[in-house]
């Protein structure tokens, strides 16, 4: 019998990229929803939705996950990154099903020296963060069975990030002056999509579903946004000259952390979960956004 899936936020980077991927599993039926069909911030939208269905995983995609834009707008963040995640576990415990939320690596406060592991304690710098971190707690004192994957720097073919808007002032300018003093890991949403797919269907899913651990995933290796912005000219043949530049020189509404590197260890050992390097996902994604 097939696995029943829900797919929330499926307008959003990662919600596009399942759906991208979905013909390609099947045991699995997917139902995938946009806020046209569920509307977050509204919990009477949520309890109508539930009502009458029944799922075997809800993939929680859904976020307000506009960094500096979420400063401004903390009800709406709040609503959708703590309030509508506490519901939503709720309504999978009373009704018996896995959750898999997505969290972020800016639950940190980027004052490490080394990756960050999943016990390491939180301290958000940014409304984004601090909502996205009460929506880990609400979730893991509901504690209903699945987990939490953490990640970072999210990219695709799909929707607004950090590589389109590259690729855009790139071929618009002469010289760009990009950030080089905040360290991660770019994630492209495809790789963060198969790697929850092959979570779903991995013989220990049901084991470890049953505490709502916490997991991290990005891509591997290490990048500053200037390594990054570097690296999307360099594949794209975009002549574009680049300027590394501090944090105080480029002011934003939200503080970002500084170093927010994810160990993966726990993710790998436990699911066996195969991680590409950035710089190769990097490419796929540049393929696919010149089809």
């Amino acid at each position: 019998m097939s696995k029943r899936v829900l797919v929330t936020g499926a307008s959003g980077q990662l919600g596009q990229s399942f759906f991208t991927i979905s013909q390609n599993y099947k045991d699995i039926a997917f139902t995938f929803v946009t806020r046209k069909e569920v509307d977050l911030s509204e919990p009477d939208s949520i309890a109508d939705y539930f009502l009458d269905k029944e799922f075997d995983i809800v993939i929680n995609c859904a976020a307000h996950t506009a960094v500096d834009k979420a400063e401004s707008e903390s009800e709406l963040a709040n609503k959708l990154n703590f309030l509508a995640v506490k519901q939503i576990a709720e309504i999978c415990k009373a009704k018996d099903m896995a959750l898999i939320h997505i969290s972020t690596d800016y639950v940190f406060n980027g004052n490490s020296y080394r990756p960050y592991v999943e016990t390491d304690s939180t301290d958000p710098k940014n409304v984004y963060g601090e909502t996205k971190l009460k929506g880990e707690q609400a979730l893991q004192d509901i504690n209903p069975n699945g987990m939490i994957i953490r990640t970072s720097w999210v990219y695709s073919e799909f929707g607004n990030n950090f590589v389109k808007t590259m690729r855009r002032l790139g071929k618009e300018r002469d010289e760009l002056s990009v950030i080089f003093d905040q360290v991660g890991s770019p994630t492209y949403a495809g790789d963060l999509a198969i790697a929850i797919l092959h979570i779903v269907e991995h013989s220990d899913f049901e084991h470890q579903k049953a505490n709502s651990n916490i997991y991290h995933f990005s891509n591997e290796g290490v990048a500053s946004w200037y390594d990054f912005a570097k690296a999307i000219f360099e594949l794209d043949n975009i002549k574009c000259k680049t300027r590394p530049i501090e944090t105080k020189d480029y002011p934003t509404p939200a503080k970002r952390p500084s170093y927010s590197l994810l160990s993966k260890a726990k993710i790998k050992n436990t699911f066996n979960v195969a991680i590409p390097y950035w710089r190769d996902s990097l490419k796929i994604c540049l393929k696919k956004l010149e089809e």
